[in-house]
This record gives C-alpha cells, structure tokens and sequence, in this order.
C-alpha cells in the first residue's frame, strides 16, 4: 500500500514506529505535515497539495492530528476522505473524542461508564455545578485542556466555585467531574485496536501528582485489566466510531468510569510497559481493513 502519515513532527517515537511498521511489512510511507498541506475544493475534483506538488495514488491515510490543529487537521482528512483515500480514524469520528463535552455526551447515551459530570454557561451556577458533580472535592476541566494541561481539582467548595468563575471570566468552558479519590492517582490506558483490547498499561502520577499523565512525569506498567474493563474500553471506542484509540479509565468503587477517549494515542508508554509492538498491530488492522477507493463515509458527514 502506498500510506500518508498526516503529522506535525515525523520524529515523534509514536511516528517513527508507525513507519519503521509499515515499511517492515513492504509499505510506502510518506510523512504529510498537516499544516504545510492546501486543499484544491473543487466540484467532483477534490485535490490535496503538499510542498507544491498534489497528493495522488494513496492507498490509505493515517492521521496523527496534535490538539492544537484539530480544525484544520480535520479540513484536511476530510479532503483526503473525499478523494476515496482510506482513512484509519474518520474524521467525523475524530472530530467526536476531540470535543470533550460531545464524547461525554454520547459515552453516557450508550451506557458507558462515566464520573458523574456537570456543564453549564453561566459562572453563577458554579454551586450548583459542583454539587450534580457530587460536591467538593471536584475536577475542574477545560474544554480544550490536553494531556493534563487545565485539569484543576479543588478541595473546597468555595475554592471550585473561585476556579469556575476565574475559567468563565477567560471565557473558556469547562467541565466539573466527581474526584474518584480512591483511584489515588492512577489510571488505565487501553490501546483499541479493530474493536480488540491490543494493550494496556496503569500510568500512576508523581507522588502528590493526582494527574497521570506520563507528559506529567508519571509512570507506567503493564497492567491486566478485568472483563468489564476491556468491555468498557471497547463500548466507548465504538461509541466515538473510532477504529484506533487509546481509551483512559479510572476503577471507581462502583467499576471502570472513562476519562478520555484519545484517537492519536502515544506509543511510546505503552509500548515500552508492554513489550508489545502496537505500532505492527495498526498496520496489519490497515492492512486487513483499507481497500482501493473505500472509506467509510464515502465523503459524507
């Protein structure tokens, strides 16, 4: 197959491996920065051009889109859907996990486990926010927050209120969530791969660190999950629509409850905590799964 690897830095250990991957098993592999990429949005002709030169005879296209480019990451994939290019993740379903309230949102439609969860508008509502997330202490989120980054947890009340009002008078949304103390730091990170747990690993954060977040200076370890937590992992992959995913999970007294579902997992952690070679096991999902001119939108959506 000839693959597009959409991203920003192809020296990433997450991008390397994805290469090296594709390449072990006879491959071409050509590295797209998104950004450098520009979109030719004509009727029944749709075209992509990369450093002065149009993109063509692409078999599939893997997209690593960073937090900080999503709009126009997705502009992008969309064009490349739109040109019968097989997309790994779609860009509807990426699009889905990226917006926080939206993933929430569908992940409590169908019955995944969740913490309990409360959004509003006006900063005048925070005691009531804080009291539907189950009352102080509380997880403040940013909407648009990132491996860790605007993840706030106040002890008080009155401490949750003062981080809610100062978030709203930057205008920016946010989230408040129950504190699963007795998870105590730490959290599950399942790899999905084709609706199959490939691998999982327990990151546990700095000592007084309640963020796991190994960009945080956390840990992890090879980890065997439990029925429920590989079904949970699964059901909330299915939910996003997303084929490859790195789903976060935390074990509640009452079960596994999602954080995140992440469509541009690193592999780096987990890779190294499991031996395993995930990067191998997305090419060979490509492999079985991309076919010359087919996606699954077909451009739609």
């Amino acid at each position: 197959m000839k693959i597009a690897l959409m991203c920003q830095n192809a020296k990433l250990y997450s991008h390397q491996r994805l290469i090296e991957a594709a390449e072990a098993r006879g491959h071409t592999i050509d590295v797209i920065r998104t950004l450098n990429c520009y979109m030719n949005i004509a009727s029944r002709r749709p075209e992509i051009y990369f450093n002065g030169e149009s993109l063509t005879g692409y078999d599939a296209v893997i997209p690593r889109i960073g937090a900080s480019v999503t709009f126009y990451g997705l502009a992008v994939l969309r064009q490349f859907e739109m040109m019968g290019v097989f997309p790994l993740n779609e860009s509807v379903a990426i699009g889905r996990s990226r917006d926080k309230l939206r993933s929430m949102q569908l992940l409590a439609r169908d019955g995944v486990g969740l913490p309990v969860t409360a959004f509003a508008h006006d900063a005048k509502q925070a005691g009531e926010v804080v009291k539907l997330a189950g009352g102080a202490p509380v997880v403040i989120k940013l909407l648009e927050g990132t491996q860790g980054i605007g993840v706030v947890l106040a002890d008080t009340e009155r401490s949750a209120k003062s981080v809610i009002e100062a978030f709203r008078g930057a205008n920016v949304n946010i989230l408040a969530q129950e504190f699963i103390k007795e998870s105590a730091g730490t959290d599950i990170r399942a790899i999905v791969v084709g609706g199959k747990v490939v691998a999982a690993m327990k990151r546990t954060g700095e000592e007084g660190e309640f963020r796991s977040n190994l960009h945080r200076g956390g840990s992890a370890k090879l980890i065997k999950i439990s029925p429920e937590e590989r079904s949970t992992a699964i059901r909330a992959a299915k939910s996003m629509g997303l084929a490859v995913c790195g789903v976060d999970m935390l074990r509640a007294n009452h079960g596994a409850v999602v954080m995140e579902v992440n469509s541009s997992p690193g592999l780096e952690g987990v890779e190294k905590a499991t031996g395993l070679d995930v990067a191998g096991m997305i090419i060979q999902h490509l492999e079985k799964t991309a076919k010359p001119g087919a996606t699954r939108t077909k451009g739609k959506g």
